[in-house]
């Protein structure tokens, strides 16, 4: 479990470091490439998984569908390192596993849950993937509205690749 903590201290904290040489105007600034999304967007986006975790972790229910799309998280960069040091508080603290249930509902015309059974181990490794998977997606908005950002070669890339990169460089 050490393992699942420390890949999202990892991803948390490299969503910090990144941020934090962004200017405000470039964390606001729409992206051509993004469909002219904000990195400010993606990463309100993420970490409000990351939230929706940490809010129902004591009553054992997770719903993602609830996030609160928060503006000042997006618009406000210093308010984004703020909730990823909040986050990151959480994360450090290893909660235990424990039984958890998902709500989420797949209707569009309706706000009838489904509940699925899952973890919080399970939650948390869907949180550090989802949290992969957007850290690629701003890592494009990330080299055109800020190209001097000092990002490492991997973020936003799934430790299997990095391992599967690592094979290939050496069988060659």
């Amino acid at each position: 479990m050490t393992q699942l903590y420390n890949a999202g201290l990892t991803v948390l904290t490299q969503l910090a470091d990144a941020i934090g040489q962004i200017s405000e105007a470039d964390f606001r600034k729409p992206s051509p490439a993004l469909s002219n999304a904000t990195i400010g967007q993606h990463l309100r986006h993420t970490l409000e998984f990351f939230v929706c975790l940490e809010q129902g972790y004591e009553n054992g229910i997770v719903n993602y569908d609830k996030r609160q799309h928060d503006k000042a998280i997006e618009n406000d960069k210093f308010v984004a390192l703020g909730i990823i040091n909040k986050v990151l508080d959480f994360v450090n603290q290893k909660p235990a596993d424990k039984r958890m249930v998902m709500e989420v509902g797949y209707m569009h015309d309706s706000d009838e849950c489904v509940l699925v059974e899952t973890n919080f181990m399970r939650e948390l490794t869907y949180n550090i993937e989802h949290a992969v998977h957007h850290m690629a997606i701003m890592k494009i908005g990330i080299r055109e509205v800020a190209p001097d950002t000092v990002i490492p070669k991997s973020f936003g890339v799934a430790v299997s690749t990095l391992r599967y990169r690592e094979e290939v460089v050496t069988s060659s």
